[in-house]
């Protein structure tokens, strides 16, 4: 196609938006935005791993033990669709914690009724 025929294509393909001021075209990005990544993030929610997971942890420093540690005990309090990561994040957050020392103290035992309270709701 030369320069011709992609300023036809273009002004075809534009029509639909020709009329929408600065404000509902940014508007209307967003909404296309969220409709492309909307699918990403449920399938990230539903479609993680074990081995994802692990992965995961493994690029947060921990190390292979640790991550499959803290990996087993997010499945025992069945919270996979959350991610192991997301978990050990935010309890560093909640508690002023560095992220490896956050998942040491998962891995012992501690915070997984703050755990259960933010993910679950305390269920």
């Amino acid at each position: 196609m030369d320069n011709k025929e992609n300023a036809v294509v273009f002004e075809e393909a534009r029509k639909h938006l020709a009329d929408l001021t600065d404000e509902q075209l940014k508007e209307r990005f967003w909404e296309l935005s969220e409709e492309v990544v909307e699918p990403m993030l449920e399938m990230g929610t539903k479609y993680t791993s074990p081995s994802i997971e692990r992965s995961i942890l493994l690029r947060m420093g921990f190390s292979s033990v640790e991550a499959t540690e803290i990996v087993n005990r997010v499945i025992a309090e069945e919270l996979m669709g959350k991610g192991a990561g997301h978990i050990v994040y935010r309890i560093a957050k909640e508690n002023d914690l560095d992220i490896r020392d956050a998942g040491l103290k998962l891995i012992e035992g501690d915070y997984w009724k703050q755990v259960n309270d933010i993910f679950k709701g305390g269920n």
